[in-house]
């Protein structure tokens, strides 16, 4: 009986570890090797940008004030208590950046153009010294065969129009984004070939109107306490509605005006985290949806389905504002693609209580989901430098899917994804520059990107790293570092390649593999500080 007992239980055992095992290889994907040739031909690579990050700059060439100028000037608002008005020099430094992208083989860059430097004052005529500076540029970058992907908008609203009529919070928003886009086709529509309207709207209205962590930085959390001015239930909802307006308002404007001519395309970047069920209960998969819904789905279903989704105006009702038959027809379909800025992934569970609602009465609790990065004391993944970025390379392949299954598979180009790590101003150099964690996290989000494309055939058609440099962080300041290449912020922001430079080097390389056995970190390491005293492109004084 006794053998007979542990016979019982061996196989029991046995049976438990295959099941365990068999389910997590769900979740895992093969990310031994990867390489440019694991992506269909014509898969863009590329890296990602902001003006207000990278350019600097902030009283040249006629330049008008933002909102994030303003924004960075009010005490307690930025970590470190930084600004971007030099960050990494991109205005006068530009020639020698794109050396480094074409060093790294890379396809494109997606960068931003300021609206004020267009329109210092938002609007009015056209600031000469900024055309040309972006028509510099652009022309620098086809000159070196990299394709410029450019934003109109990535969150540094012209403080003119913020002061004028309250910035996204006024249908005429609506009219000057449109007039500002008009002008960005007809000056650089000639070369540039893929535009993208809006970075992450859902971050502008959240982050913005609700929380107020982010300029113009309005909530009513607390009574006022932390903000000045605000209704964190209302105006998310409002700015949201106003920048999908003036999204298909810059897309209809391309079509009836540049499209045959320029043969370019439109498309918006949203911010997208995957939540996974914290539980197999349906109450737990529906909060997930409802997560996605209010997400992603804020700014897809308007644009494919003409209307917010069902969830979304169930529990939101009258602050959700309607969106007509005659808007439904100006949104739905309003463009040609969707940029997708991807980094981690969260567990979700429905929110019974409603506790914070009725505590808060914001805009971030109406989806009735409480998150969380960890599940029975077990984090999802490995934290990166910053609280909110745990690495859950699966979570890339979840969302493909997603997208494909629920909105009839668009066009997308991941069009940010990276990981930061903690800027040590007393770590050693070398250490500095020996980033593993980052080469991994590149390759295990890659390789499940590729099988989401090979396997799932999820229409994904580039990818987007954040960033080519260490840069100013928004509400992070300078406290943590994303870029490939290390920027010596107390050496004359020198550019220096850390070992993921060369690792994307190797990878985007035709005939190398772009694996961790390639190149070991110390290699990496001697061979990068090597090549950073020999090139110019890599080390340039200002």
């Amino acid at each position: 009986m006794e053998s007979f007992m542990r016979l019982v239980l061996t196989l029991s055992l046995y049976f438990f570890l295959v099941v365990f095992f068999f389910f997590a290889s769900l979740h895992q994907v093969s990310s031994e090797t990867i390489s440019r040739a694991s992506f269909p031909d014509g898969f863009v690579f590329g890296t990602a940008s902001s003006a207000y990050q990278f350019e600097g700059a902030v009283n040249e060439g006629n330049k008008g004030q933002s909102i994030w100028d303003t924004f960075t000037k009010k005490s307690g608002k930025i970590l470190d208590f930084s600004n971007a008005d030099t960050t990494v020099d991109q205005y006068h430094r530009f020639h020698n950046d794109i050396d480094l992208m074409k060093d790294l083989r890379m396809d494109a860059y997606r960068f931003s153009i300021s609206w004020s430097r267009i329109f210092p004052n938002g609007t009015g005529e056209a600031n000469p010294e900024g055309v040309k500076y972006y028509n510099s540029l652009i022309d620098a970058l086809l000159a070196k065969g990299i394709k410029p992907y450019v934003t109109l908008y990535h969150w540094d609203l012209p403080q003119a129009l913020e002061d004028r009529y309250e910035g996204w919070l006024s249908r005429q928003v609506v009219d000057d984004f449109e007039r500002y886009a008009f002008t960005c086709f007809e000056a650089f529509g000639d070369r540039v070939k893929h535009w993208i309207t809006f970075n992450e709207p859902h971050g502008v209205a959240i982050q913005g109107y609700d929380t107020g962590v982010q300029a113009p930085g309005r909530c009513s959390l607390l009574g006022h306490w932390f903000c000045k001015k605000g209704k964190s239930s209302i105006e998310p909802y409002l700015v949201a509605h106003n920048i999908l307006l003036s999204h298909a308002a810059a897309y209809h404007t391309y079509q009836r005006n540049f499209k045959e001519k320029q043969g370019g395309q439109i498309g918006i970047s949203l911010d997208a985290k995957w939540y996974e069920p914290m539980s197999d209960c349906d109450e737990d998969r529906d909060a997930a949806r409802r997560a996605m819904d209010f997400g992603i789905g804020w700014f897809m279903d308007p644009l494919i389905n003409g209307d917010y989704p069902a969830s979304m105006k169930r529990l939101v009702e009258e602050r959700l504002p309607k969106i007509t038959p005659e808007t439904s027809k100006a949104m739905k379909g309003a463009f040609d693609y969707f940029g997708i800025n991807h980094y981690t992934t969260l567990y979700a569970r429905n929110d019974r209580t409603r506790i914070r609602k009725l505590i808060l009465q914001d805009a971030s609790s109406d989806s009735a989901v409480i998150t969380s990065s960890s599940r029975g004391g077990v984090a999802i993944g490995e934290r990166a430098g910053s609280s909110w970025l745990h690495i859950v390379p699966w979570g890339i392949k979840k969302l493909a899917v997603y997208l494909k299954d629920m909105y009839g598979n668009p066009p997308v180009f991941i069009t940010e994804n990276g990981m930061d790590e903690k800027n040590n101003p007393f770590m050693d150099m070398e250490k500095a520059l020996l980033d593993d964690k980052r080469i991994r996290f590149h390759r295990d989000y890659l390789s499940n990107l590729s099988a989401a494309i090979k396997d799932d055939e999820c229409d994904v058609r580039g990818y987007f790293v954040w960033s080519l440099l260490d840069n100013w962080e928004w509400n992070s300041g300078y406290t943590v570092r994303f870029g490939i290449y290390y920027v010596d912020y107390k050496n004359n922001l020198t550019r220096i390649p850390k070992a993921s430079a060369r690792w994307f080097r190797g990878l985007l390389d035709s005939s190398r593999i772009g694996d961790l056995s390639s190149t070991s970190s110390s290699d990496s390491g001697e061979i990068l500080q090597e090549e950073a005293t020999e090139r110019d492109s890599i080390i340039y004084a200002k």
